[in-house]
């Protein structure tokens, strides 16, 4: 299904509800939730989910998922996406807070392919075959470090959102604390139980994250490396690769993958994001 809104279509009897909906650059999808699970899968650009809890950054050819009843915004600046919706009983694994995985090519194909799939598709033959191997690919999925967490604490809070415009990786946790008018080690605390980091570890996750989206549209390394204070190009791919596992080359080499109008990859995608 495209350019269809999913309440359009919920109440539908079926598990699996695929749709692909045309958005512009730019786009901001404001807050709202979903009945079902949803699946979000980013193709082409980065996309930027925000709940209550944080946000998680999905790069090109990865997914977040979202449980049932979150509410949640997605910053969508020329994307392209797909979006399956699921009933909770058929993915009781499902987890309790939105996560980003990696999609394998496999998986990819199968999303790709259930956005032509009809809404009301037979429970039995090939398209069901599809859903079924959809839902076990997605249950055995490596998940991503990507998310941001960010604490309740109001004053906490307004900081970490100032350092996610900005992010310095040397910005140093005195200035923090002198801003709350606590002590070091008090912020310290305060930062682990608010978000399960240490302040370093949120920093520096923070800091890379944030570099997903420069590199996705194809800035040098070097540039995003000193752009967010890092000593030198080497020690931005050290910190990078030690969070995600592969060098930020990896993740610039995916910018250009797009999806076309027949929903199969190419360059230069279409602006396609998951309807509402």
């Amino acid at each position: 299904m495209r350019n269809v809104r999913i309440d359009e279509v919920d109440a539908f009897d079926r598990a699996v509800l695929a749709i692909g909906t045309d958005y512009p650059p730019g786009h901001l999808l404001p807050y709202h939730e979903h009945r079902r699970v949803q699946v979000l899968y980013a193709a082409t650009g980065v996309m930027e989910l925000t709940t209550a809890e944080g946000t998680w950054t999905v790069p090109p050819d990865r997914a977040v998922l979202i449980p049932a009843g979150t509410r949640h915004q997605v910053s969508m600046p020329g994307v392209s996406t797909r979006s399956v919706y699921i009933e909770p009983a058929a993915v009781p694994w499902f987890p309790a807070r939105c996560r980003v995985v990696e999609v394998s090519a496999l998986l990819r194909e199968l999303l790709l392919a259930a956005v032509d799939m009809e809404p009301l598709y037979p429970e039995h033959g090939r398209d069901a075959a599809l859903v079924g191997l959809l839902l076990h690919e997605l249950a055995d999925l490596a998940p991503l470090p990507l998310d941001v967490p960010l604490p309740a604490d109001p004053a906490l809070r307004r900081l970490c959102a100032a350092f996610l415009r900005r992010p310095d990786v040397h910005d140093p946790p005195a200035r923090w604390a002198a801003v709350l008018g606590v002590s070091e080690r008090t912020l310290g605390r305060r930062f682990h139980g608010a978000t399960g980091l240490s302040f370093a570890q949120w920093r520096q996750r923070a800091c890379i994250v944030h570099s997903l989206r420069h590199l996705a549209a194809g800035a040098p390394v070097t540039r995003v490396a000193a752009g967010l204070g890092y000593d030198s190009p080497a020690a931005f791919t050290t910190a990078f690769r030690t969070l995600l596992g592969r060098p930020p080359s990896a993740y610039r080499a995916a910018a250009g993958q797009g999806v076309g109008p027949d929903g199969r990859g190419r360059t230069g995608g279409t602006s396609l994001a998951v309807g509402r």
